[in-house]
């Protein structure tokens, strides 16, 4: 019984994967095409017969059609006798294709090579296809005959026709042959939409179970590729970007919400510690209140600074602001924000130098642009010694770009195994955590480079950090 159960549960897996593979597009395309197929085979052998036994067929009749017209004249100018005479004259001929029969009303023989009168129907014309091998037949031979067959004045019968055994024979070998090809045909055409089905089957499937693996929350999961390069392994390819950008995307959606959650409760944290101070030490001094006011007011700017950097971050990744594009001057973004830093350089004892090579014009965002440049001023003032120099340099389009935008300074840099992570939120070097910020400079740096389609690339400047922003030539619109 377990044996008979496990052959059953088989027989019925076999059935639905059978099914499915049925249904599949592909082997409803592949029966499409046979379909076409043997419809193309068929009009083919049709055009290849009509033009050799259709065309003997017509060729037959014709001259069975003038043999007719000559007989009925020399009946008319010779009666009887002279008809019969030459009916027995041209049946006697050895090795003759043609078949003759006069008779009398009656069905008396008055001369032919048949021994009697067929008994198949005459169609309206007057023409009947008959088994010749059932009345004698020409040399005694089993054949086939075509003749015309009509009534002479005083009802005597004539009958004149055609030996068709070898066109018969070639009609049946055609017709034989059509039948084996159309058969071949289908079972070729059938097996090869199996294969193809089963094979794209067998890559869908391929997809669905990843897909199913992501659903379930396994999204290191990938959709496999098998080499060939057709468009199945570059759907593969796309889905699996797709799926590496919402890896990522939830990976820094996890870090964002840990972050946040460890990064906030300490300014919060202090925010209420101030305020509670301030209340449990009551003094009539209103300038202690109006410190405690302005230190939380400090502390509050800091957070709304924070949510402000994570917006937007979140709203250059989302791709918002890419419907509001337009021609912008990079050379105007670079002078303003020189312009709003070079002050900042100045009290710290730095040397701002600006290099502005042309006035490149990129399709983007003007307000994110500027804010790109300024956060890279910023990290490198602040990150500079006193004393330390700054090189902002804007240089024009170049073969392979449309810009580039380089801040170098020369301050303590970042390592190279560190380059990559200094990109995510909230992530910040031992040596800068003594330095104001939140970390998120640079995340908002690489998500406005990503959203104008900018490579960024961060180098050693010997000493220092040089970021570099190239803008591809798609950008000049």
């Amino acid at each position: 019984m377990k044996h008979d159960g496990a052959a059953a549960s088989g027989l019925h897996g076999f059935v639905a994967a059978g099914s499915r593979l049925v249904r599949t597009t592909t082997f409803r395309l592949a029966l499409l095409y046979l379909a076409m197929f043997v419809l193309s085979v068929g009009l083919i052998l049709g055009v290849v017969y009509r033009t050799t036994a259709g065309f003997l067929e017509q060729e037959i009749g014709e001259t069975i059609a003038l043999e007719v017209a000559g007989l009925q004249d020399h009946y008319h100018n010779y009666g009887l006798p002279g008809l019969v005479d030459v009916v027995r004259t041209r049946s006697a001929v050895a090795n003759n294709n043609s078949i003759y029969l006069l008779t009398t009303a009656a069905g008396v023989i008055l001369a032919g090579n048949l021994s009697g009168w067929p008994a198949a129907v005459p169609n309206a014309s007057g023409w009947t296809h008959f088994k010749v091998a059932d009345y004698g037949g020409v040399n005694d031979r089993p054949s086939t005959a075509q003749a015309v067959t009509f009534t002479l004045p005083g009802q005597f019968r004539l009958l004149v026709g055609r030996d068709m055994s070898e066109i018969d024979q070639l009609r049946t070998r055609m017709f034989r042959s059509l039948g084996w090809i159309l058969g071949a045909t289908a079972l070729l055409g059938l097996g090869g939409g199996l294969l193809m089905s089963r094979g794209a089957m067998r890559r869908i499937e391929a997809i669905n179970r990843t897909t199913r693996q992501i659903m379930s929350g396994d999204l290191s999961d990938r959709v496999p590729r098998f080499g060939g390069g057709d468009e199945m392994d570059r759907l593969a390819g796309n889905l699996n970007a797709m799926l590496d950008r919402i890896e990522r995307l939830m990976t820094g959606m996890k870090q964002v919400t840990d972050s946040v959650a460890h990064d906030l409760r300490t300014p919060l944290t202090r925010l209420r510690s101030r305020i509670e101070l301030a209340l449990l030490h009551e003094t009539e001094d209103p300038e202690v209140y109006r410190s405690v006011l302005q230190d939380t007011i400090v502390e509050a700017d800091r957070l709304l600074a924070t949510f402000t950097a994570l917006l937007s971050i979140a709203e250059a990744e989302s791709g918002a602001k890419r419907q509001d594009f337009v021609p912008v001057d990079l050379a105007e973004v670079v002078e303003l924000a020189a312009d709003l830093y070079e002050p900042v350089a100045e009290e710290r004892g730095q040397r701002l130098s600006v290099d502005i090579r042309g006035k490149p014009m990129v399709h983007g965002n003007g307000q994110l642009l500027a804010q790109l440049v300024s956060n890279l001023l910023d990290n490198a003032i602040k990150y500079t010694p006193d004393g330390g120099s700054i090189m902002l340099v804007l240089d024009g389009p170049a073969p392979g770009r449309a810009a580039c935008i380089e801040v170098a300074d020369s301050g303590p840099g970042i390592p190279p195994e560190m380059r990559d992570k200094v990109l995510q939120r909230f992530v910040r070097l031992d040596t800068a955590r003594a330095s104001p910020g939140n970390g998120l400079g640079l995340s908002l740096v690489d998500a406005v480079a990503t959203l104008h389609g900018a490579k960024l690339e961060l180098s050693d400047n010997q000493p220092g950090l040089k970021v570099s922003l190239v803008f591809p030539p798609e950008a000049r619109r």
